[in-house]
């Protein structure tokens, strides 16, 4: 594998301009002090209780995210282009599942395959010709981006369903605030703050045409037991909006209504963080209760709107994400600035010959997986589970998609053994309401603490650190 790209150090011994004033005062600081810190920061987060559910295991369900209290730094040049193709690909992103729901263009084009839309479990039939409000129908993308080089930034996914972490992104800038006034102060750095306003009024924006002028916002949760229930509560409490669970909502008339102490209240935009499976037992499964039944034919009648949209896991689709580059060529017209990672697309037979013929050297995942879970890192893998892994490519190679192994960038972080560089991904939050797409200056910074690993994913023991971006 190629060397990982140092966002602090030049070859050389050169530091990089953002990270310049970092590392004075990290010269500065005894490490004594940084650990103190490191101490605090793990108490703080342990009693505001930012936890995150692990499924499967035993002993333990609630854990801590480890967080690192060195900031990843970034230009604010660099964070100008990134914006810019951030905007871009979440604009195609928009125009693509309008299509596919519609005229179906770019399926005549033959750009995309038929069969990779219609036989796709989350392509959903009951979005056929149905409107959107404003055409918006991912209101909130995360994207994954990771960096292999000081030139160009690489998405690694697009999460277009219920993308989470956002809290993370609000509580580790609190944090670091708190903890570190002494390094803010030496740096001017971009405020994300404002994140749950903007999100607020991209909510408003998408208001059905039959809303009151205030309109009514409620955030849907599975409920407690969901792994990122502290988000959800988190959140609403931010936007200062009504937390509700299934149960909490009735629809009468194609309209949806909310329980509350004064009787039952009209909402008009629901940011769900249920799945579409699990939205409504009448159109979708029937045994779901985390649902509200009723909640598609008011959809239907353009009396609510669901954030994000419903049926737009086909954008998730990591087979579909080969096809981005020719995606936002087709509805823009423009080279895509950001760049996608090479593919494999287990699905067509060439591309699994040279897949099985490579698998020690290959990153394989599934199509619909997410978490870092059922992925083979072919490097990192022992022959038992390489060989383990052909087999279910042969039994459905459909079901995967391959990629080379990125050496992802690297950032200094604090270990037991002191500072040391450890691999990093970014997700930024996309916001798309009726007249604008805003994205806050940073996002969710994961970490993979394990030396050597390229996991970043919190369920596979990876941590998170705060964003700064220089406002120059």
């Amino acid at each position: 594998m190629a060397v990982a790209f140092d966002e602090m150090n030049i070859p050389g011994g050169d530091l990089r301009p953002a990270y310049q004033e970092l590392a004075r005062w990290l010269k500065e600081t005894p490490p004594e002090a940084l650990e103190y810190r490191r101490q605090e920061a793990e108490l703080l987060f342990r009693r505001i209780g930012i936890t995150f559910a692990v499924y499967g295991e035993a002993e333990s369900t609630e854990r801590l995210i480890p967080f690192d209290v060195i900031p990843r730094i970034m230009s604010g040049k660099e964070w100008a282009l990134l914006e810019k193709g951030l905007k871009q690909r979440v604009r195609a992103l928009n125009m693509f599942l309008r299509d596919i729901y519609h005229g179906r263009d770019i399926l005549r084009a033959e750009i995309v395959p038929d069969d990779l839309i219609f036989q796709n479990p989350v392509f959903r039939p009951e979005m056929n010709g149905q409107q959107v409000p404003h055409d918006v129908y991912v209101h909130i993308a995360g994207i994954d981006i990771v960096r292999v080089d000081a030139n160009d930034f690489i998405v690694l996914e697009d999460n277009a369903r219920t993308p989470s972490g956002v809290s993370y992104m609000l509580e580790n800038r609190e944090i670091m605030m708190r903890l570190f006034p002494d390094l803010f102060a030496r740096h001017k750095v971009a405020p994300v703050e404002r994140y749950p306003d903007e999100l607020l009024s991209a909510l408003r924006s998408v208001a059905p045409l039959s809303a009151s002028g205030e309109p009514t916002v409620a955030l849907l949760t599975p409920g407690v037991y969901n792994s990122a229930y502290y988000e959800h509560s988190f959140l609403a409490d931010k936007l200062g909006i009504e937390l509700v669970e299934g149960r909490d909502l009735i629809v009468k008339n194609n309209e949806v209504f909310m329980r509350t102490t004064e009787g039952v209240k009209r909402v008009d935009v629901i940011y769900r963080r249920v799945d579409d499976d699990f939205l409504d037992p009448l159109t979708f499964r029937p045994d779901s209760a985390l649902g509200v039944p009723g909640l598609m034919s008011a959809y239907a009648a353009g009396n609510i709107t669901l954030a994000n949209a419903v049926g737009t896991g086909i954008a998730d689709d990591k087979a579909i994400y080969s096809y981005m580059p020719d995606i936002v060529k087709f509805y823009l017209g423009e080279e895509p600035i950001l760049k996608n990672v090479p593919t494999w697309r287990c699905r067509e037979p060439k591309d699994l010959a040279y897949v099985l013929d490579h698998l020690s050297e290959l990153v394989v995942k599934e199509v619909h997986g997410s978490g870092g879970y059922g992925m083979l890192i072919g490097p990192a893998a022992t022959k038992a589970t390489i060989e383990a892994f052909r087999e279910k490519l042969k039994r459905e190679p459909e079901g995967f998609i391959a990629q080379p192994t990125l050496a992802l960038s690297t950032c200094p972080t604090c270990t037991a053994s002191g500072l040391a560089p450890r691999h990093v991904d970014l997700r930024p939050f996309v916001l798309t309401g009726s007249k604008s797409t805003t994205i806050v200056p940073g996002g969710l910074t994961r970490v993979a603490l394990k030396e050597g690993s390229l996991v970043v994913n919190s369920s596979q023991g990876g941590g998170t650190k705060d964003t700064w971006i220089l406002d120059e």
